[in-house]
């Protein structure tokens, strides 16, 4: 009896989470609609060729060079365990600034798509669901509704929050790294000189 009493009390509280109005850059991946918090998104990059990196988890893609700044790109796709799609012409990098163990660090996420930026009510917001997502519902910080759209909410900071990841961001900062990410700087370019000539 007591059991049933705390159950359907956890249940009218989780009914009652007031969520707030926000701004989401929304984005496409395998055919369903994500959203991120406008105040995290730097902006949104054309698909450009990510230099690899060795040993890294599969889930990163490598690097990209962003007006001086290495920034690590992460398959999404990959990320939540969907199939990996070839690059299109509508493939793009979506930059954000997320605070990983207190250090804010820039990120490139690589997704099918971009949509719009759209302001969502807080009224057509809902918690996400426990079961029945594709995705990990610790990755989800709601479920939006906006026209004939559901809209996946990311929690950025915690789909973002992977040992391996931090480890591999250590490991791009590390001077060890640079030889490496110059190497690759200068094969591009004399490829770039012999085309352009």
């Amino acid at each position: 009896m007591t059991t049933e009493k705390n159950t359907s009390i956890s249940s009218k509280h989780a009914e009652a989470v007031n969520y707030r109005n926000v701004q989401l850059l929304t984005f496409l991946l395998d055919g369903e609609v994500y959203g991120a918090d406008i105040i995290q998104v730097q902006e949104v990059l054309e698909y450009r060729k990510v230099t690899p990196v060795p040993r890294m988890p599969e889930f990163l893609l490598g690097v990209i060079n962003l007006r001086g700044q290495v920034v690590a790109v992460v398959d999404l796709r990959r990320q939540f365990g969907m199939d990996v799609m070839d690059i299109t012409v509508n493939t793009c990098i979506v930059i954000v600034d997320v605070q990983l163990e207190g250090e804010s660090v820039a990120l490139g996420l690589l997704a099918d798509a971009v949509k719009e930026v759209i302001e969502l009510e807080g009224n057509n917001i809902c918690a996400p669901p426990r079961i029945g997502s594709r995705i990990n519902a610790h990755f989800i910080s709601g479920m939006g509704k906006h026209n004939d759209d559901f809209i996946i909410i990311l929690d950025l900071p915690k789909v973002l929050a992977d040992d391996d990841l931090n480890q591999a961001i250590e490991t791009m900062s590390d001077a060890r790294l640079r030889p490496f990410l110059i190497r690759k700087a200068i094969t591009i370019c004399q490829t770039l000189m012999r085309f352009l000539h």
